[in-house]
């Protein structure tokens, strides 16, 4: 399954309904109009692979609809070139889009099933990003600092460990909650101080600890 003119279409199309949505920056739009999504999912829901909706993936994930993607690409506002931390690579969609805007993409991945699939695949399509098996919520101190850190989970707690592998000026995009979670995001204003800031509900699979489980 290739990367057709109708899946261009489509993904065009994709791209104004983000900005009937509020999605303003330029580079996340010409990344979501890049990225072909419908090789991020399994072949049945390719027909859909371009409504703004999510779809399940395996290991019981779910590939996050395309607003939300955007919208918390967005709110990393960060340049090309910068380096940025992805807990939960999940399909690889996400990590894709932060390629496409000229990252440096670090992500990590706790379901192995996942991350057997994903990895080779970000490979195929040509993306370039350090990839690691292991526990999110303990981030990648080994490569801190991060100009930003993008969590694509809800996490019940914001977890300390990926505040401290901020850089000062950098942000924290993290959905925080159980059910329902409340899209946060901490940006480090000096080595102790950060500024938050609510941008309302989103829903998320949970984020889980241990990754043996």
């Amino acid at each position: 399954m290739g990367d057709l003119a109708r899946h261009r279409g489509k993904r065009n199309k994709l791209v104004k309904l983000l900005i009937e949505k509020g999605i303003r920056d330029r580079e996340v739009l010409k990344a979501i109009g890049k990225v072909p999504r419908h090789l991020f999912i399994d072949s049945s829901f390719e027909e859909f692979a371009y409504q703004d909706q999510a779809f399940p993936i395996a290991a019981g994930q779910t590939i996050s609809q395309p607003y939300t993607v955007a919208f918390q690409s967005e709110k990393l506002a960060l340049s090309p070139g910068q380096k940025v931390l992805e807990v939960g690579t999940g399909s690889g969609y996400q990590a894709a889009v932060l390629c496409e805007m000229g990252m440096k993409v670090y992500s990590i991945e706790r379901q192995k099933e996942l991350f057997d699939a994903t990895r080779p695949l970000l490979q195929k399509l040509g993306y370039t990003l350090y990839t690691k098996y292991g526990d999110g919520y303990a981030g990648l101190p080994n490569h801190a600092p991060f100009d930003g850190i993008i969590v694509t989970a809800g996490a019940p707690e914001i977890p300390k460990a990926l505040l401290q592998q901020l850089k000062v000026g950098g942000r924290l995009v993290i959905p925080v909650g159980t059910n329902v979670q409340k899209m946060k995001v901490l940006i480090r204003k000096t080595e102790k101080d950060f500024e938050l800031q609510d941008h309302g509900d989103f829903r998320f699979v949970p984020m889980l600890h241990d990754k043996n489980h």
